[in-house]
């Protein structure tokens, strides 16, 4: 692996890194890790790779590998920069053979997008979106109960994802993480809705197997002074009928990572929590509620092939992050080799998942402009 981004003070670079360590699966073996040549070599330096394979930008890095023989140069990139940075180096990686691993959103607009959808039907090479909380075992217990007729037709979605880290004007320190997200040039149109919004959406569209529609939404900035969102309220319509309610927001003071997610069919319900992973509550009509535990009883082969320890040890972020690149991984080598990889780990998020996620940020700006009741997903 290579990496593109993920120097000094980018708190996403060292997950990534961490992730794809985890199974054994994955050597970093390069980095363009700053824009600025001397951080990216000092970010080399701390990762203890040697001083060639670390370069001053991602353009040298691409460009350098590619003459390497197989077998040495990198495999694939995984690109950890702010969204603004997401598009060049995809592109550029693809035109020159080497699959991508990308932090999400996908890139900057839904023309980047587009382009960078393009180009993977052409090359025909992987591109996986690190849409993490997808990769938690009881999330994919959940999707195939849903895809089993568990709890009947969906009805209802109801997404949460309220975090309390900006509710004051953060960007104004020196914290980077808040400067980025809330910059229009380097975050995009939105703010708290292109950085956790999207992982809301994703996460429904994920469990339930359904699209997205139409939305009504209602955006606000409540922190004065800052320039993109910070708190969003939709209203959802799916492809087959069903409701939903999602609501993002970065200012609800006390809360910290609270994703959750409640689903309602004709039979039954289903409920999950990103701060209680390895729980997924079901609750039925007919009989008592029922609370699945990861590596407990009888589950759908998804989710233990996605479980790494026994029953009662907390698997949590880094572990689903880890599952993305596993999965990953294992599908390189399955095309090295010339093999056909397990279906059950060719279940990663990808480019079209991508452009889902940009047309929500888009469809739901555009609908807080707009005077219409309803927009057009």
């Amino acid at each position: 692996m290579g990496m593109v981004g993920g120097g000094p003070g980018a708190f996403i670079g060292a997950v990534h890194r961490m992730a794809a360590a985890l199974d054994g699966e994955i050597e970093l073996v390069c980095g363009a890790f700053s824009s600025r040549p001397e951080k990216s070599k000092a970010a080399g330096e701390n990762l203890y790779l040697p001083s060639d394979r670390v370069y001053d930008s991602y353009k040298d890095m691409i460009q350098s590998e590619k003459e390497l023989p197989e077998g040495e140069r990198m495999d694939f990139v995984s690109i950890v920069t702010p969204n603004h940075l997401h598009f060049e180096p995809a592109k550029l990686a693809l035109e020159n053979g080497f699959h991508v691993v990308c932090d999400k959103p996908l890139c900057f607009n839904m023309d980047e997008a587009l382009e960078l959808k393009e180009l993977v039907d052409k090359t025909k090479l992987l591109f996986a979106l690190t849409h993490n909380y997808t990769a938690y075992p009881m999330v994919k217990q959940a999707r195939r109960m849903i895809e089993e007729g568990a709890i009947g037709k969906v009805r209802k979605v109801v997404v949460e994802y309220p975090q309390g880290w900006l509710s004051t004007r953060l960007e104004e320190s020196e914290q980077k993480q808040a400067s980025w997200r809330t910059d229009p040039k380097r975050s995009g149109i939105a703010g708290a809705m292109g950085d956790i919004g999207t992982h809301a959406e994703n996460l429904a569209e994920y469990i339930t197997g359904l699209q997205i529609t139409e939305l009504c939404a209602d955006l606000s900035t409540f922190v004065e002074g800052r320039l993109l969102d910070d708190d969003g309220n939709v209203l959802l319509r799916f492809d087959n009928g069903a409701k939903g309610i999602l609501h993002a927001s970065q200012i609800s003071a006390g809360e910290e990572n609270d994703l959750n997610i409640r689903i309602y069919g004709e039979k039954g319900g289903l409920e999950w929590r990103q701060m209680e992973p390895n729980s997924l509550i079901a609750k039925w009509l007919d009989q008592p509620t029922q609370v699945m535990r990861t590596g407990v009883g009888d589950l759908y082969p998804e989710a233990t092939a996605h479980t790494r320890i026994p029953a009662g040890h907390p698997e949590g972020y880094l572990e689903a992050f880890a599952n993305i690149y596993r999965n990953v991984a294992l599908c390189v080598r399955s095309r090295l080799n010339g093999e056909t990889p397990d279906p059950i780990y060719e279940d990663f998020p990808t480019v079209d998942d991508g452009i889902r996620g940009m047309r929500f940020i888009e469809t739901v700006v555009a609908s807080s402009n707009s005077d219409q009741k309803w927009t057009k997903f």
